[in-house]
């Protein structure tokens, strides 16, 4: 797991290591990075690199089993130790590149302050990425890269730290989505100084990823469906094509509510309004005004972009980019039938979009960002294609909590808008690492229940590069 000179070190300092540690980092490390897992007590868990047990004491009161693995016997001793009084932690002396755990049998992993001991850190990421079951988390804390040369020799550290985009650039390269690499707020601290009494106070980061699920078939394969129903298959009042009240077994129910007025609705072509599968109205709090040019991300059937273009009239541009030729060829007919020259419907996905840098003003989307996996990257494609000081305008359905992973893995769920749902605050984080500010959020129309978690739909308001004063 650790490279020699780490393994004489660690076996040296293992009975003190606990005391050691509190001077190096405290328990809101730990607490950090439990803070951005969103655990559900049905969890299968692993610490790896776990020393004396400091991260897996955090984890046991809140999981269904953690698996504690160390490469250092002294260090694993200790562990057994401290964690004698959780009956549902099993032990391994385990070399870091190849842990002894099957193939996607875990929900998450935890390496807390063991990378920058580890000779190959994208090997160890894919190494702990490879027992994630599908939508499965991996969450690191570790130092931010710093010049204290005598912590390889004193400290037996390989690496001086990490800078944060190089561990985003490990975990894309390790097959995970939704990356956070944000502050810990803690520092190495305290007793963290040389032999000759040389100060170290060097931040900690905590990063977090969730390893892929391929749901974009399934999602697509439902979309394309609802499009090709004769005549439209969703009345003024349904979403997805489902009766008001969505259930899924196992999963919840969500009531859904879009929020659309009456006049709005008459002001639109009709196959539009039936076909609207949103969870809110993005518009109502665009302030969208003349001229401006709008790109709406999951157009589907075309409501709020043909809502849109009256707003910002002949002299704006409406742009609806769906991955769902039937959608787009629906909504195109919709279009040059109802003769709407402002308006455009472009193929593509909402993590690679065919649009131009700096290209638009606003940006809208109605319960769409929720069926992708890696809304990270959606949100870094809105604040690259938004102009400065562009607008971001999203209705999407969040959660209230984490969630178990079988509500996750539903497939017919992504299609119904809930399955691919986030925690709010991890769908905020989101918005916040792809560089957006002043972000507001505030509750919309649609609500409900999933597993005993409550899911809503939410309007979030942000803005690239705000103009100051």
């Amino acid at each position: 797991m650790i490279t020699n000179p780490s393994m004489t070190y660690f076996a040296q300092v293992a009975d003190q290591w606990d005391t050691l540690r509190a001077g190096y980092f405290t328990e809101a490390v730990r607490e950090s990075a439990i803070a951005k897992s969103y655990l559900h007590p049905s969890l299968v868990v692993a610490d790896v690199g776990a020393g004396t047990g400091f991260m897996a004491a955090g984890l046991a009161p809140l999981a269904r089993q953690v698996h504690v693995l160390d490469g250092s016997p002294e260090m694993l001793e200790a562990a057994r130790k401290n964690l004698a009084s959780y009956a549902n932690v099993e032990f391994h002396l385990a070399d870091g590149l190849a842990l002894p755990l099957p193939d996607g049998s875990l929900d998450a992993a935890f390496a807390n302050m063991y990378l920058h001991h580890c000779p190959d850190p994208l090997a160890a990421i894919r190494e702990m990425t490879r027992t994630l079951r599908p939508g499965g988390r991996l969450t690191i804390t570790d130092m931010d890269a710093h010049q204290y040369e005598w912590l390889k020799t004193e400290m037996a550290d390989v690496w001086l730290g990490f800078e944060r985009a190089q561990i985003r650039a490990w975990f894309e390269q390790a097959g995970l989505v939704n990356i956070v690499v944000d502050c810990t707020g803690q520092s190495c601290q305290a007793d963290c100084k040389s032999a000759a009494g040389e100060p170290a106070q060097i931040s900690i980061f905590v990063a977090s990823g969730t390893r892929r699920m391929n749901v974009h078939e399934a999602v697509q394969t439902s979309y394309a469906a609802q499009a090709n129903a004769a005549g439209g298959c969703c009345s003024t009042t349904s979403n997805c094509c489902s009766p008001d009240l969505i259930s899924l077994d196992d999963i919840g129910a969500v009531k859904w509510n879009q929020g659309y007025s009456v006049t709005e609705r008459a002001a639109v072509p009709t196959e539009a309004a039936e076909i609207s599968l949103g969870c809110g109205n993005p518009l109502a709090m665009a302030e969208l005004r003349q001229g401006e040019t709008v790109l709406d991300i999951g157009s589907g059937g075309g409501i709020d972009v043909f809502l849109a273009a009256q707003r910002v009239g002949e002299s704006g541009r409406v742009i609806g980019v769906d991955m769902t030729p039937a959608m787009l060829q629906r909504a195109r007919q919709t279009a040059e039938r109802h003769g709407y020259t402002n308006v455009e419907f472009r193929q593509g996905y909402a993590e690679n979009m065919p649009v131009e840098n700096a290209a638009v003003d606003v940006i809208i989307s109605n319960c769409v960002i929720n069926l992708t996996e890696d809304k990270g990257k959606v949100f870094g494609e809105a604040f690259r294609v938004l102009k400065e000081g562009g607008r971001l305008e999203v209705n999407d359905v969040v959660f209230g909590g984490a969630i178990p992973p079988a509500a996750r893995a539903a497939m017919n769920g992504w299609a119904e808008c809930i399955s691919g749902a986030l925690p709010e605050a991890e769908y905020i984080d989101l918005a916040r690492q792809a560089g957006f500010e002043d972000i507001r959020v505030r509750r919309s129309t649609s609500s409900g229940e999933a597993n005993g978690v409550a899911i809503y739909s939410v309007q979030v308001s942000a803005r690239k590069n705000p103009r100051r004063a």
